[in-house]
């Protein structure tokens, strides 16, 4: 099939101009699209197909970007990029100078809210309805958010004010019974109800009708058959849960029915006060492969190359923490709906009274660990460091103030690439490091991962294993065998007389390389250290090197309160005046692209450190100046 419909589509507006024949048609051209497209350069795919004929008949009935439509998360806006004219620019998709993977306000008129964590659709909306409603406007405001995003609080809070206000919003919930994985918990359960109980579906329209019919007479005989309606109402029309935030529920309907969308949002555009739509799709609709697997099939796998002989460090993690496990009943495994992506899944497997998935609800999952904890548990929080960040306030109050012994396992620390900015692992140490009681550290392969892990756990206090996206070699050893770390002790890992490079984490092996052309090309001995611990800090070592020469410090986070300026405080402290030169993420968050080339936009790189080391060294200085 020739894609005529999609080639010729500029903006939204000219949908307008097609028929539903024609709609259907540009649906199955959208999905071929995403197909051939996402296969090449990667990125959410599931999702995607799953809202084709919802983001088609958005754009067809409201006016973008007059009426605002609102994405929550924003992993399944690519169609509505499709449709608001950047079909060409899938070609550079989450790569670096390319289109982003998530919606951007200054990447296109119709990107209403740059987004990429969950939940946060139903407020931002809501700020626009009643910005609207200020300067007396009369465009529509339309949030998208799908039933795991619904598990968040921050839609619960939403919801709660949009009802109490209750301005003009439409809220439509796209249920697809998944987030990353499967969805969990109550309001999981009372949506499949929805969804999958036939009775609902029959009995709605025939006990509104007969409720309207009722008569009114009397005082007393009216208030009892009020009690009676809402009664019945409860027992027998779906949506009451919604009803009583005070939504109009409209629901449960097809999200793949093109004509039923079209009427269904006609009549709702028609509506005053806070609506929900409840659509019922199917995630990865039209591709067999994503339909039959839609987890493995949320983004697009990755391909095989070879034989593995590496292990990711999430994987790493789950094993050495299900290893663990075994001889420790107390070890507890908490997730917040990223099972898989955080290496859990065999910890699920072996312990599955001990591992807990409480759904997008990282506070919730920080403070149900800070319970775990009160009652002689050894909870484990593995989490990635940018959702960590909506948990910052549990961390001080519910565990850090009473000195729990909650580990975090902060996965994807550093850059983390094709999904940018609001993936980016960069602020993590520096909103840690300044909590009372935290220990924070950071291996440098998968093999002291394992060793850190193992320390943690022995920590009478909250712990924090920081570790990036990607593999590292590691050794097939017994967990028994596994030394812990002496907690608060560097590892000088090569010795040298002129420049100190100190490196957190995988930073490590980039600095050695860096030493070895020092001294191959540059006759510069650099000594190489292994931080491991960024709090506490070995202070010794840092203070005894500092007075003898300079130092570069070297991570793959924030300069600002990271690791490099922990150790200018503690000679600052210690009144020792030094040459030092930081390497890190600046200030400035850093966009999409991979790894590599992100790490070289901001120095972090072998040529990058022998660069710094240079530019501190004081006979290289000296030379410079008799030249």
């Amino acid at each position: 099939m020739s894609i005529t419909l999609l080639e010729h589509l500029k903006e939204p507006q000219q949908l307008k101009t097609l028929d539903t024949a024609q709609l259907i048609r540009l649906a199955e051209e959208i999905r071929m699209f995403l197909v051939d497209s996402v296969s090449k350069t990667g990125g959410h795919f599931g999702a995607n197909l799953g809202v084709v004929e919802l983001t088609l008949a958005l754009h067809r009935v409201f006016n973008s970007p007059t009426d605002k439509i609102v994405w929550d998360v924003g992993h399944q806006a690519y169609v509505h990029k499709l449709l608001t004219g950047r079909r060409e620019g899938f070609a550079s998709l989450r790569q670096f100078g390319g289109m982003a993977g998530f919606p951007r306000r200054n990447e296109s008129v119709h990107d209403q809210f740059g987004v990429g964590h969950a939940s946060t659709s139903i407020s931002a909306a809501l700020g626009m309805a009643v910005a609207r409603d200020i300067e007396k406007k009369d465009n529509h405001v339309v949030a998208v958010i799908g039933d795991g995003a619904l598990t968040g609080g921050m839609a619960m809070e939403a919801l709660n004010h949009a009802g109490d206000l209750g301005t003009n919003l439409l809220v439509i919930l796209n249920d697809n019974e998944m987030s990353i994985s499967a969805n969990v918990g109550a309001l999981s359960s009372y949506l499949t109800k929805l969804r999958s109980d036939p009775t609902y579906a029959r009995t709605k329209a025939d006990v509104e009708q007969l409720l309207r019919k009722l008569p009114a007479i009397g005082n007393r005989l009216t208030n009892t058959l009020e009690r009676l309606k809402d009664g019945m109402r409860t027992m027998v029309v779906p949506g009451q849960f919604f009803e009583a935030f005070g939504f109009r529920y409209l629901g449960p309907v097809d999200g793949h029915d093109l004509r039923a969308l079209l009427k269904t949002l006609e009549d709702a555009k028609q509506l005053t006060g806070p609506v929900l739509l409840h659509l019922i799709t199917q995630k990865g609709k039209g591709y067999a492969s994503a339909e039959n697997a839609p987890d493995k099939f949320h983004a697009w796998p990755s391909q095989s190359k070879g034989e593995k002989k590496t292990k990711s460090y999430s994987q790493i993690f789950g094993e050495t923490i299900r290893d663990l496990a075994r001889t420790d009943n107390r070890i507890v495994a908490v997730s917040a709906a990223m099972l898989p992506g955080t290496g859990l899944t065999a910890f699920q497997a072996e312990h599955p009274n001990r591992c807990f998935d409480v759904g997008i609800a990282e506070q919730h999952a920080t403070t149900f660990c800070a319970g775990l904890a009160t009652q002689g548990m050894r909870p484990v929080f593995a989490v990635y460091s940018t959702f960590l960040q909506r948990a910052y306030d549990q961390v001080i109050h519910d565990v850090s103030i009473q000195n729990l012994p909650v580990m975090f396992g902060i996965d994807r620390a550093g850059l983390v690439g094709a999904d940018g900015e609001t993936h980016q692992g960069a602020f993590d140490i520096s909103f840690l490091r300044t909590v009372p009681n935290m220990t924070i550290m950071m291996p440098r392969n998968g093999d002291e991962l394992k060793r850190m892990v193992k320390t943690a756990l022995t920590i009478d206090g909250p712990s924090a294993v920081r570790y990036p996206r990607g593999d590292s070699l590691v050794e097939d050893n017994l967990i028994e065998d596994v030394q812990p770390v002496p907690i608060g002790r560097a590892e000088v890992v090569r010795e040298g007389s002129h420049v100190a490079l100190f490196a957190l984490g995988p930073m490590v092996d980039l600095a050695l390389k860096a030493a070895d052309i020092l001294f191959n090309e540059h006759a510069l001995d650099a000594k190489v250290i292994n931080v491991r611990f960024v709090k506490p800090l070995d202070k010794n070592l840092v203070i005894d090197t500092a007075q003898v020469m300079p130092l570069v410090t070297i991570e793959e986070a924030a300069l600002m309160g990271g690791m490099g300026s922990a150790i200018l405080e503690c000679l600052v402290d210690a009144s020792v005046a030094a040459d030092v030169k930081r390497l890190g993420l600046p200030d400035r968050f850093i966009p999409h692209g991979s790894p590599a080339d992100l790490l070289k936009t901001v120095g972090l790189t072998v040529e990058g450190i022998v660069q710094a080391a240079l530019s501190v060294d004081h006979r290289t200085n000296a030379r410079r100046q008799v030249n």
